[in-house]
This record gives C-alpha cells, structure tokens and sequence, in this order.
C-alpha cells in the first residue's frame, strides 16, 4: 500500500479526512425508527442502517470538502493544524476526487431509499457544501445552518422508513442542534482568543457573552420543548403511557454536564468527541435511550 507524506499510509489518511470520530452525529437517523414505534420492524432496521451509512459517507465527503477549503487556516490552528490534508499528508487535489467519489456514490445509493430520502440527502450535501464555502463566514447563519444539518438526518431517518416526520421531533432535534452548535462556537472562541478571526470570520462577530445568551435560551427551549413532548396527549396517547416524562431527568443532566464541559474545561469544540471520552455524558446518553426504548417497547 503506498504511503503519503507523514508516514501514514495513503487509505488511512483518507479515512482520517473522511472523519469517522464525528459519524456519531449521524444516529440522528434513527431518531424516527425509535419514536416511531418501528424498532422490531426488520425491514425499517434495515432501511435506518442504510440511511446512517450513507449520511456518514456523506458527511464525510463534506468534511474534505471543508477542510481543503479551509487547510491554510486550520494550518495555524492549535488541534487541526494535525489534520491530514492541513499538515500535507493528503494532497487536496486527490481529496477532492475521493470526496467527489465517495458523494456521488452516496447520492446514487440513496435512490434505493426512495425520492424523500435522497431529497434529504441531497438536501444535506448542498446545505453543508454552502455552509463550507460562505455559510461558515455570516454570523448566526452559521449556527443555524450546522443545526439544519441534524434537522435533515433525522427527516432523512423518518424518510428512509416511509414514516411522516413528527414536528416534535422536529422541534428537539432542532433547538438540540442549535445548543450543541453554539457550545461550539464559544470553544472556538476560548481557544482562539483574539486569533479567532484569522480562522473565522463570523468568529469577529460574536462574544463569549453573547454566546452565553444564545445558549440560556436554546437550553431552556430545549428542555421545555422535550417536557411538553413527554406530557403531551399526542404522545400519551400514540405510546399508551405517561411514563416517558420520567426520562426528564436525562436531558436535564445531559446538558448541564455538556455546559460543567464547556465552561470549566474550555471543551465542546467536537461534541462528538466530547461525547465518546466523557463517561458521565455518555451513560447519561445510553441510560436515556435505554430508559426510552424499555417506556416505548414495554
């Protein structure tokens, strides 16, 4: 196997590009087979997986697409300036041709799922390429754009098993996406410090307070938002239960310990990472989901 610059082999800088650490996001797709009561359907099993892979395939073409884009910034950054195509072990040109690849082939392959789904999909590939070309550089519009990314895995999950997307659902993952987003704009900040503008440019335009303001609502839009989901007669009604207003106490956790994160430790610069290395958060995430699945499936 050949080798490129930096000693690693060729394939494995690809890979690394192609960022499979933040695929994570991508179980977004699934939100619908759970809360749709479909989840001991095999058919929509199959069809969920199908979508999370080809969003990760397409998440990951988008990732080389930003950071070609962006290699001469992340050159003077502290934490990407190791990223293969920032340190040179990935030529862009061949970057772009796997990127190119590797989304067409995703694209192709989510006709499979039907129209919906590869309106989603497509959908997504477009919104996230404008978001790594000019998005990225307009204050707020930023946020909100890398917030409608996780809005549009979830309508592709809801897609991919012929089931009609739940404004509830749409509502959470929104106001969620919108906090993880803006939790990572303020890291960005602290860690930057008055360099954050070379990086950025919309990074100019915010402050650690307005940040802070940003989030205050966002999380208390959250919360409330998956409160009045729990309790509401929908919801009663479609599960036969009032139970799952128990699993409150999760999110509540969850988010004050994503916030412990960001504020005591300067982290959430990669919420996916953050979610994976810290154990509180992540059995905070599996005990919610398990305690969701078990009130749902009971």
């Amino acid at each position: 196997m050949p080798s490129a610059q930096g000693g690693r082999p060729l394939l494995l800088n690809l890979l690394l590009s192609l960022r499979p650490g933040q695929w994570t996001k991508n179980l977004f797709v699934f939100a619908a087979l759970v809360f749709a009561h479909r989840l001991t359907d095999g058919e929509a099993v199959v069809r969920a997986i199908a979508a999370f892979l080809i969003f990760c395939a397409l998440s990951g073409a988008v990732y080389i697409v930003n950071d070609v884009l962006d290699r001469e910034q992340d050159q003077r950054h502290p934490l990407k300036a190791t990223r293969p195509i920032a340190s040179g072990a990935l030529s862009p040109s061949l970057a772009l041709t796997a990127a190119g690849v590797i989304g067409t082939t995703a694209l192709i392959a989510s006709f499979s799922l039907g129209l919906p789904f590869f309106a989603s999909a497509a959908a997504y590939a477009v919104l996230l390429s404008c978001y790594s070309v000019f998005l990225k550089h307009i204050v707020i519009l930023d946020v909100l754009t890398i917030a409608a990314g996780f809005t549009l895995r979830a309508a592709a999950g809801a897609a991919a098993i012929l089931v009609p997307l739940s404004h509830w659902l749409l509502l959470c993952t929104t106001l969620l996406a919108l906090f993880i987003a803006l939790s990572k704009r303020r890291h960005e900040l602290t860690l930057l410090a008055d360099s954050a503008g070379d990086h950025r440019r919309a990074l100019v335009d915010y402050t650690p307070y307005l940040l802070d303001q940003m989030i205050s609502v966002v999380t208390a839009s959250t919360l409330i938002a998956y409160a009045f989901y729990t309790i509401s007669p929908e919801t009663t009604e479609k599960f036969g239960t009032t139970l799952l207003s128990l699993t409150l106490p999760f999110p509540l956790y969850g988010i004050f310990r994503y916030l412990f994160l960001v504020h005591r430790h300067d982290l959430g610069g990669s919420p996916a990472e953050l979610l994976v290395n810290d154990r509180p958060l992540l059995l905070c995430v599996g005990l919610w989901a398990t305690s969701v699945i078990i009130i749902i499936y009971r």
